[in-house]
C-alpha cells in the first residue's frame, strides 16, 4: 500500500476493529515478519515463553505478549535481522487433565480409550486450542515469524528432548530411583516440588502414646497425619535427649496394627519441639524417608496411587485416606491412645493442576541430579558470564533457589507428553536408553521389549526450548544465527519453573546462557489488587477488551501500566483513557492531513528557515527520540509511555499544532511550506514511535501520510539528531507558553471568556525578552485574546489590573468593572504564600549538607537558579501587591 492515499480516505473517526482487521492479513500476506532478510545486520531474538495449549489466553498472556512485541517492532525499525519465534506448549499435566475432565462428561475415562485413542483425543484438542491461540495473537497485532512456529511435541524437538535425555543418562545425571516424590492422587502422577502449591490450612495437631513393648510405659508423639502412622517403622529420639537416652533400642508395639517397631536415636529430631519424640514413616514423608535410610528401616507403603488406603492399612484398607484420618482419629481415642487434639494451622501442599492435597509417596522414578549442573549455573552467575536480572533483584531469588536446588523428578504417571526413551527386557532383565525407538535387547537379543510407561515432566521439554527451537541439537542455520536470543520476558511466578531449568540447561549443552536478559514482570491483578482468578470471576478476556476499545488501547494500557518485576492492576478506565489517546492521535493527524494536501515524501523539506515553533517542536521531537529509544533499551515501558503521552497530547496537539495554524492559514507562502514539513515529518517520526505500542492506528495513519516504503514495521526508527537542537527556540516557546498559560488561568479565574477580547500590558525583563516578544507578537494576540497589546520595557504597572509574573515578564490585564481588587489582592497573597513555601524548599534543600556534599555541581546550580526565580517572582508579587494596597 505505498500508493498514496487522499484525505477523503481517512474516515473523521478512527475504527479500530476495520484498521485491525485491514493490517494484519497485509503484514502476513508481506511476510514482513520473517527473520532473515537482514543477512549482514546484527541479529535481535526473543522467543516466546509458549503458552499452554489448554485453553484461552489471558490478559497475562496480553501483557508478557505486548511487552515482547514492542521490543521487537523497536528493534525491527532500527535495523536489527529480528526473530520472534512463536510457539505452544503440550503442557503434559494439564492438558492431560482438561481432556481427561472433557472425557468424564461422556461418561469415559482414558482407560476406555486406550492409550493411541486417548491421544488423538488430545491431538484434536491440541489443534484447536492452538488454532484459538493463533486467532488471539493476530488480534493482538503480535509481529510473529510463523514460519518458525513450533510445539514441544514437534518432531524436531522430540529429537533434542531426547538427545538431552540420553546424553545426561550417560553422564549419570540422569538415573532412576525408589524415592518419596510429591503424588498427585487425583492426577494419579509425580509431581516436581515446584509444582506443588503450599497453602495454609487450619488442621490439628493429635498427640498419640504409643506402648512399651515391656509394658513399663509409653512414649508419646505427635502428628497431623494420623491415617501415616500405619506406615510407621520406628520412633525417634535425639541420641543427647536425657528423657530418652535409656528408652533407644527398646520396641514399641504400634497401635492397631500390633506390629513392633523400634526406639532410634537420630540427631534430626529436635529435642525442644513437641515431645521430642516423632513417629517414623519412610514411605510417606521425605525427611523419614532419610531417616529410615540411615537405620535400614522398612519402607511400608500404606496407601495407593488414587490416595486409598490398602492391604498394609489394616481394618482401614479399601478407605480414601480422609475417612480413614477420621476413622482411625475415633479408634485410637475410644482405645486412649490419642490422649490430645489441638488446633494447628499448617502448610499442606497441594497439586498446582488438580488441586489435589499431594502425598509424599515412595515411588520408582525417573531424576536429574542436579548439583553438578546447578554448581556450573551459579558460577556462571557469580563470575559475570551469567543473565542479566530486570530488576536485579530477581538474580538473589534466582540464586536463591538454584544454590539450595533438590533433584528433579522428571517422570510423570501420563499418556501426553514426550514418553521416556528407555526399554526394559522382559526375557533377560536389561535396560536400554537409547536415542532411538529399540526393537531387540542388545544384550540377550530378545524381542520381548517393553518401552517405560511414563512421560517426561513437560518443564524438561521447555527447558530446552531457547535452543530446541532453532534447530539443536543439529547446527543449523538459525541456531548460529539467532543463538543465543537477546532477552526473555516471563512472569516472576515461574522463575524456578522455568527461567532456572533454561539456563542450566543451556549451559550444559551449549555452553553459555540462553539470553543476555531477563525481564521479570508481574502478574496482572483485578482493580482492588486480587489475583484473577475463575471461581472469583474477576478475570479479563483481552479479547472483551479489544473489541470494546481496540487492540491499540489495551496494548498501550497493559504495557504502560506495568514496572518491571511488579504486579499491576488491570483498570477499565485507564483502557479508555489509552482509547482516548489513540483518538487525540488520529484527529490531530487529520487535521495535519487537511493542510497536506498535494504534498509528497519528496517535498518535505525542513532545511529551510523555520519559525520559532517549528524549531521548537523539533527540538521536543529530538529529544523524545532519544527518551524512548534509552527507555525501551532499559524495559522501563512505564516512562516510554508518559515521555509518549506528554510529547503527543501537550507538546504536538495542544502547542504546535495551534500555533503552526497561524502559518498555515497565513499569507506567507515560505512560512506555510516550511510548517507544512515540519508538521508532515514529526508526524512521521512520532507515528514511528507509537507503533511498537499501537501498531494498527499508526500503520494506518503513516499510510495517508507523505511517505516512503511499504509499511512503517519496516520504516527505520527515528534517531537522535543534534542538528535539531535549538535550546534558543525552547527558551523562546518557554515564555510564550508560560504567557498564554498564565493569561489563561487569570481568564478563568475571573470567568471572562476567551470569545471576549482584552487588554495585555506587558513588561518584558529586559532587552532579549522584549525582542523575544516583539517577534512573536501576532502569537501573543491570537492566544491570549487580546484587543489591545503593549509591549514595553518602561511600562508602569496600571491600576485596577490583573498580574501574572513569568520568568521573563511581567504582565498586567486592566479589567476595569471585570475584576474586584479585594479579590485580586487575596489572589496575589496565595501566590506569594507558593512562591515563599518554594523558596523555603529550595533553601532547606541547598542547606542540607548531604545533598549538598552529593549532589553534582550541575544539579546545585539549577537549584540556586529555581531559588532566585522563586525569590524574584515573590518580590514583583508583593510589589504588586503594595501598588493594589495604594
Amino acid at each position: 500500500m505505498s500508493q498514496k492515499q487522499t484525505m477523503t480516505e481517512m474516515p473523521t473517526t478512527y475504527d479500530p476493529k476495520a484498521a485491525e482487521a485491514k493490517w494484519y492479513p497485509y503484514w502476513m500476506d508481506g511476510k514482513f515478519f520473517e527473520a532473515g532478510k537482514r543477512p549482514d545486520a546484527e541479529p535481535y531474538t526473543i522467543v516466546i515463553p509458549p503458552p499452554n495449549v489448554t485453553g484461552m489466553l489471558h490478559i497475562g498472556h496480553a501483557l508478557d505478549f505486548t511487552l515482547q512485541d514492542i521490543l521487537i517492532r523497536a528493534k525491527r525499525m532500527q535495523g536489527y535481522d529480528t526473530l520472534w519465534l512463536p510457539g505452544t506448549d503440550h503442557a503434559g499435566i494439564a492438558t492431560q487433565t482438561k481432556v481427561e475432565q472433557k472425557l468424564r462428561e461422556e461418561g469415559l475415562s482414558r482407560y476406555d480409550l486406550g492409550r493411541e485413542r486417548f491421544l488423538e483425543k488430545v491431538w484434536e484438542w491440541k489443534d484447536i486450542y492452538a488454532s484459538t491461540i493463533h486467532d488471539q495473537w493476530a488480534k493482538m497485532g503480535f509481529s510473529l515469524d510463523y514460519s518458525r512456529e513450533r510445539f514441544t511435541l514437534d518432531e524436531g524437538l522430540s529429537r533434542a528432548v531426547r538427545e538431552v535425555f540420553v546424553r545426561l543418562y550417560e553422564k549419570g545425571l540422569i538415573y532412576r530411583g525408589k524415592k518419596i516424590i510429591n503424588w498427585d492422587p487425583a492426577a494419579r502422577t509425580a509431581l516436581s516440588d515446584i509444582e506443588v502449591e503450599h497453602k495454609e490450612v487450619n488442621g490439628h495437631l493429635y498427640h498419640l502414646q504409643y506402648p512399651l513393648k515391656n509394658g513399663s510405659g509409653f512414649i508419646t508423639v505427635a502428628t497431623t497425619r494420623p491415617e501415616t502412622m500405619l506406615g510407621d517403622t520406628a520412633v525417634a529420639v535425639h541420641p543427647e535427649d536425657e528423657r530418652y537416652k535409656h528408652l533407644i533400642g527398646e520396641m514399641i508395639v504400634l497401635p492397631i496394627i500390633g506390629r513392633e517397631i523400634p526406639i532410634i536415636g537420630d540427631e534430626y529430631v529436635e529435642k525442644e519441639f513437641g515431645s521430642g519424640a516423632v513417629k517414623i514413616t519412610p514411605a510417606h514423608d521425605p525427611n523419614d524417608f532419610e531417616v529410615g535410610l540411615r537405620h535400614q528401616l522398612p519402607q511400608i507403603v500404606v496407601m495407593d496411587e488414587s490416595g486409598t488406603m490398602n492391604a498394609e492399612a489394616g481394618p482401614y484398607n479399601g478407605l480414601d485416606r480422609a475417612e480413614c484420618r477420621k476413622r482411625i482419629v475415633a479408634d485410637m481415642q475410644a482405645s486412649g491412645v490419642c490422649i490430645k487434639i489441638e488446633d494447628h494451622v499448617h502448610q499442606v501442599g497441594h497439586s498446582e493442576r488438580s488441586g489435589a492435597v499431594v502425598e509424599p509417596y515412595l515411588s520408582t522414578q525417573w531424576f536429574v541430579d542436579m548439583k553438578p549442573l546447578a554448581d556450573a549455573a551459579i558460577e556462571a552467575q557469580k563470575n559475570g558470564k551469567g543473565v542479566n536480572f530486570v530488576p536485579d533483584r530477581f538474580d538473589k531469588t534466582y540464586l536463591q533457589w538454584i544454590e539450595n536446588v533438590r533433584d528433579w523428578c522428571i517422570s510423570r504417571q501420563l499418556w501426553w507428553g514426550h514418553r521416556i526413551p528407555a526399554w526394559y527386557c522382559d526375557a533377560c532383565g536389561a535396560m536400554h536408553v537409547a536415542r532411538e525407538d529399540q526393537s531387540a535387547c542388545s544384550a540377550c537379543g530378545s524381542e520381548s521389549l517393553r518401552q517405560d510407561e511414563d512421560v517426561l515432566d513437560t518443564w524438561f521439554s521447555s527447558a530446552l526450548w531457547p535452543f530446541s527451537t532453532l534447530g539443536w541439537p543439529d547446527q543449523t542455520e538459525d541456531l548460529q544465527r539467532f543463538y543465543p536470543t537477546n532477552v526473555l520476558v516471563t512472569g516472576y511466578d515461574i522463575i524456578y519453573f522455568w527461567v532456572a531449568r533454561m539456563i542450566f540447561t543451556a549451559i550444559e549443552f551449549t555452553d553459555g546462557i540462553p539470553f543476555k536478559d531477563v525481564l521479570m514482570h508481574g502478574l496482572v491483578r483485578d482493580e482492588n489488587g486480587k489475583k484473577m482468578s475463575k471461581s472469583l470471576g474477576n478475570g479479563v478476556d483481552p479479547l472483551d477488551v479489544i473489541e470494546q476499545y481496540g487492540a491499540d488501547a489495551m496494548r498501550y494500557m497493559i504495557s504502560t501500566s506495568s514496572t518491571p518485576g511488579l504486579d499491576l492492576r488491570f483498570r477499565w478506565e485507564r483502557v479508555e483513557q489509552a482509547r482516548n489517546f489513540a483518538n487525540k492521535i488520529w484527529n490531530a493527524s487529520r487535521f495535519a492531513l487537511m493542510n497536506l494536501e498535494g504534498i509528497s515524501a519528496a517535498d518535505i523539506d525542513i532545511s529551510v528557515k523555520l519559525g520559532t515553533a517549528d524549531r521548537w517542536i523539533l527540538h521536543r521531537l529530538n529529544a523524545t527520540v532519544a527518551d524512548v529509544t534509552r527507555l525501551i533499551d532499559a524495559y522501563d515501558f512505564g516512562e516510554t509511555g508518559r515521555v509518549l503521552y506528554n510529547f503527543i497530547w501537550d507538546d504536538l496537539c495542544d502547542w504546535y499544532i495551534e500555533f503552526a495554524k497561524l502559518s498555515l492559514y497565513g499569507q506567507d507562502a515560505g512560512a506555510k511550506r516550511a510548517t507544512q514539513s515540519v508538521l508532515a515529518y514529526v508526524l512521521d517520526r512520532t507515528q514511528r514511535l507509537i507503533h511498537p505500542f499501537m501498531p494498527f492506528i499508526s500503520e494506518e495513519i503513516w499510510q495517508h501520510l507523505p511517505h516512503e516504503g511499504e509499511t512503517i514495521t519496516l520504516a527505520p526508527w527515528p534517531v537522535y539528531d543534534a542538528a535539531f537542537e535549538a535550546p534558543d527556540a525552547v527558551a523562546e516557546m518557554e515564555l510564550l507558553m508560560e504567557m498564554i498559560r498564565s493569561v489563561r488561568n487569570i481568564r478563568a479565574e475571573v470567568n471572562v471568556p476567551m470569545s471576549k477580547k482584552i487588554e495585555l500590558q506587558v513588561k518584558p525583563s529586559g532587552a532579549n525578552e522584549a525582542a523575544i516578544l516583539a517577534r512573536n507578537e501576532e502569537f501573543i494576540v491570537r492566544f491570549c485574546g487580546t484587543s489591545q497589546l503593549t509591549i514595553s520595557l518602561d511600562l508602569t504597572a496600571p491600576d485596577k489590573a490583573m498580574t501574572a509574573i513569568v520568568t521573563g515578564a511581567e504582565m498586567y490585564l486592566p479589567l476595569a468593572g471585570l475584576i474586584d481588587i479585594a479579590q485580586e489582592i487575596a489572589r496575589l497573597e496565595k501566590e506569594i504564600q507558593h512562591l515563599e513555601s518554594e523558596v523555603q524548599r529550595v533553601e532547606k534543600k541547598l542547606g542540607n549538607e548531604g545533598f549538598v556534599a552529593k549532589a553534582p555541581a550541575k544539579v546545585i546550580e539549577e537549584e540556586k537558579a529555581k531559588m532566585a526565580d522563586y525569590a524574584e517572582k515573590r518580590d514583583k508579587v508583593s510589589a504588586r501587591i503594595a501598588e493594589l494596597r495604594g
